[in-house]
């Protein structure tokens, strides 16, 4: 069953009604399909215009939506042959970071991905999507791995930010995280970092140094929630739709402040309303940029990733 947003409800009274006209009619021979006609191009265009002018609040909760496609459903849909790869080699395994060994379009390469979970006991799995030091340094490893053979890597980011336990901490969270950053920046290899839902602190750019920074049109990502800006600039939570309005976290203000470098359209709606096309808009935006990027050798992927990132910001102080 489609769950609708707040602002969505005007398209939900619609749908609903389309679908209780479809029921009545059902067995009684009824005719309907001319009103079926005018209340689906009524609710398209209620989507359309409800998504044509989306507030940064109402990203937040599009990016959060439980019923958009997670890191597991690119690679079933990317990826053939995906072989997963488990454990840090250090002291346990941590599934809120998922990765291991595929082929995209025939070209063998490393994916590594922040998982949320689809319902309560797959996000009590995958921890909410909250990595602990553990998925981190799985991470590393992968990321270690594709450096050796020479395999591109491909990361999917969807967190609220790594898990901030004070076990999380008593194991060394900062430093995994840096660790991954580091790693990324330093990779002899191709990365390509895609925003599918919400990149949140450095939980998100734990993976997100990449030589391809892309975004799903209605992701954030962000050094910290709206909820906890809000909980320190207004000591208040509920503010948080203003907060929002104030952290530029939004695909679009994102391009523009050259922090990623490509929007990738989503369906009228949302990636939520048509899952598939979405996670093969991502797929094609991925391998146009995964081609060019393969044809470098490795001294000149590691100049331009770090020239890329260290330029960030120059333009906004000259």
């Amino acid at each position: 069953m489609r769950q609708f947003l707040d602002f969505e409800k005007p398209v939900a009274e619609l749908e609903n009604k389309i679908a209780e006209l479809r029921q009545m009619a059902d067995g009684d021979g009824i005719n309907i399909d001319e009103e079926v006609q005018r209340l689906s191009e009524k609710a398209d265009k209620q989507l359309r215009a409800a998504y044509g002018k989306l507030t940064p609040w109402q990203k937040v909760q599009v990016a959060r939506h439980a019923q958009r496609p997670h890191a597991l459903a690119y690679f079933e849909r990317l990826l053939t042959d995906f072989t997963p790869l488990a454990g840090d080699r250090l002291g346990a395994e941590d599934q809120a970071i998922i990765g291991g060994l595929g082929r995209f379009r025939g070209r063998a390469v490393v994916a590594i991905g922040t998982e949320r979970g689809h319902d309560l006991e797959s996000r009590l799995v995958h921890n909410f999507g909250s990595p602990r030091p553990e998925g981190y340094r799985k991470a590393q490893r992968l990321v270690q791995l594709a450096g050796r053979f020479g395999l591109p890597i491909l990361t999917f980011i969807d967190t609220s930010g790594a898990w901030p336990g004070i076990d999380a901490e008593q194991r060394g969270q900062a430093e995994a995280i840096a660790r991954s950053i580091d790693l990324c920046l330093s990779a002899p290899v191709p990365i390509v970092a895609s925003v599918i839902g919400e990149g949140g602190s450095g939980g998100a750019i734990a993976l997100g140094a990449g030589d391809r920074v892309l975004m799903l049109e209605h992701a954030i990502y962000s050094v910290i929630s709206p909820e906890a800006a809000a909980s320190i600039l207004w000591r208040d939570a509920k503010q948080a739709n203003l907060a929002a309005e104030s952290l530029k976290f939004t695909a679009q203000d994102l391009l523009s402040l050259k922090l990623i470098d490509r929007i990738v359209p989503e369906p009228i709606g949302g990636a939520q309303r048509l899952p598939f096309d979405a996670v093969d808009a991502l797929g094609e935006a991925i391998a146009e940029e995964l081609e060019p990027l393969c044809a470098l050798d490795s001294a000149t992927l590691r100049t331009l990733r770090r020239e890329k990132f260290l330029s960030m910001g120059r333009d906004s102080l000259n």
